[in-house]
């Protein structure tokens, strides 16, 4: 068997480099989200705390939120997922104010986590889709970003990223679709998609 992780000494990172990051995943393409999943599993794996606000995205038919429910003790205390949207994917034309309402709320959970220096790591996930159908503002979206704790990691996911967000981030990675099975007429797979 492997070796346990154990995150009870509190040193996160006794030899870190002082500095985080802005990252942003966009693009048209598949994996924006499954990319900063990765992360945030790399990052509990070194005992960090992670928070992940998933805008645009409630409901429980998600593999991945199974899989994070069934971490060890250990790992699950330093993670936190908030779900800011309803079981339902929107557009330009068929949001609502529920949906808004979801979105904002969970915007100001992201905001006083970064501003109270809770977690080593945020990921905004679909944020980038929130703040491109108007429900979150982009300028203060970058305000909050701008003035986030010096060594707290930040990521945003989501197509259509806003140039002011692409303009502050110091990472960004265009994922851009070569070939997808859905233009076969493939479906959403479990396990896969979702």
């Amino acid at each position: 068997m492997g070796n346990m992780v154990n995150c009870n000494n509190n040193l996160i990172n006794p030899n870190w480099a002082q500095h985080g990051y802005i990252q942003v995943y966009t693009g048209n393409g598949k994996g924006k989200t499954t990319a900063s999943l990765g992360l945030a599993m790399r990052a509990l794996g070194r005992c960090w705390k992670v928070l992940i606000v998933m805008f645009t995205k409630g409901g429980n038919d998600y593999g991945e939120l199974n899989s994070f429910r069934e971490l060890s003790p250990e790992i699950s205390e330093n993670l936190k997922i908030v779900q800011a949207g309803l079981d339902r994917v929107i557009y330009k034309d068929n949001q609502n104010d529920k949906d808004k309402e979801e979105i904002k709320k969970g915007w100001e959970i992201a905001k006083q986590a970064i501003q109270n220096h809770e977690y080593q790591l945020i990921i905004l996930d679909e944020a980038n889709i929130a703040i491109d159908l108007g429900i979150l503002d982009v300028d203060e979206v970058v305000d909050v970003l701008k003035n986030k704790p010096d060594e707290m990691e930040i990521v945003l996911t989501g197509r259509n990223a806003h140039p002011k967000i692409v303009e502050i981030a110091h990472l960004v990675s265009k994922i851009e679709p070569v070939k997808h099975y859905w233009d076969t007429g493939i479906a959403a797979r479990k396990g896969i998609e979702y």
